[in-house]
């Protein structure tokens, strides 16, 4: 799937609507998954969907804004219109040309885990993006490319938001007519193995400490690896080692996630395709397997126990989990009134 178009959407229209275009009582409910980004040597291009997911329902209402945040990040998160699913939704109505906030009643459950490098900020844009679209009627609705342009340019890049959108790997780029993202199946016996850490890490202090330039033949050996990648990940697993291997972004990261570069090299000294999830601190491991799954989070315990698995003094804990590789992306019901009540 090529998701693509001339036009960028910039969150703006022409048309004027008023929020009657959605009837009270009109409500969704929307399941994304998360994402992990760069997947290696992919640096800012490919992006891998996740099978842990957040779940958010809307309902119209002729009430004032009301918002119940459960589970990941719940105690950080503002409950008001700055809220970033609120925000995603205001954008996607403005670009139709619904330019005020409805009532809303709005339950926002939240299984991602924040600043831990698997796509929160991505899962809540494509949520409140694609749940504001479907409560419109269908001849206001936006293209998929018009989400894809809006989500892209509310969290920066692509290479999280699509394959939120999408499912799957997803090959994402930029141009002068906007974001392109194409869709890649991944072979059924891959297994994406992940070690969620106990400690943050912004991703803006990870992408800082990134050099403006790298030399030309660490940008020559990644791009082979990148390419080997999406071989491996579409037709043959057994070569996700060689394929993950990366020259671009992790080893200049590992001074703000001492930890789970520790936990990397313990992996792939044991030739497991261990990289940095997104920015990081979340370590994922894409096994060939089942049976390489299980090996790879065997390694993850053992490593608990070892020196490196120290940050300021404390040992670390991981949440160790085997995932699946989300195939569907975003999908949104309409349900009945009246369910947040």
């Amino acid at each position: 799937m090529d998701i693509s178009s001339p036009t960028l959407v910039d969150g703006e229209s022409a048309a004027s609507y008023g929020t009657d275009i959605i009837p009270v009582g009109t409500a969704v409910r929307v399941r994304v998954p998360g994402s992990t980004g760069n997947v290696g040597p992919g640096y800012d291009s490919l992006g891998l969907a996740l099978g842990r997911y957040d779940e958010l329902t809307v309902e119209r209402t002729d009430e004032p804004l009301l918002l119940d945040v459960r589970g990941e990040g719940s105690g950080s998160v503002p409950r008001t219109e700055e809220h970033l699913v609120i925000r995603a939704m205001r954008t996607a109505w403005r670009a139709i040309g619904m330019h005020a906030l409805p009532g809303l009643r709005v339950e926002a459950v939240n299984a991602i885990p924040h600043s831990r490098g698997m796509g929160s900020s991505a899962s809540a844009i494509v949520a409140g993006v694609v749940a504001a679209n479907a409560m419109v009627p269908q001849n206001l609705r936006l293209s998929e490319n018009a989400m894809l342009q809006i989500c892209s340019q509310m969290e920066g890049h692509p290479d999280n938001v699509a394959p939120s959108l999408f499912g799957g790997l997803v090959i994402s780029y930029s141009g002068a007519d906007g974001f392109h993202s194409v869709s890649v199946p991944v072979h059924e016996d891959v297994v994406p193995v992940v070690a969620v850490p106990d400690y943050e890490v912004p991703t803006r202090i990870a992408r800082g400490l990134i050099p403006e330039s790298v030399p030309h033949r660490e940008a020559a050996v990644n791009s082979g690896r990148a390419a080997l990648l999406v071989h491996a990940m579409k037709d043959e697993p057994s070569e996700l080692f060689a394929g993950t291997e990366d020259s671009l972004h992790q080893q200049y990261r590992a001074s703000a996630m001492g930890p789970s570069a520790a936990l990397v090299a313990h992996l792939r000294g044991r030739g497991l395709a261990a990289i940095v999830s997104g920015a990081g601190p979340t370590v994922l491991v894409l096994a060939a397997n089942a049976s390489e799954a299980e090996r790879a989070a065997e390694a993850m315990d053992d490593f608990c126990g070892t020196p490196a698995n120290v940050l300021d003094d404390r040992i670390v804990n991981w949440d160790v989990e085997r995932l699946t590789v989300d195939g569907n992306g975003v999908i949104v019901d309409h349900i009945e009134p009246g369910t947040l009540r």
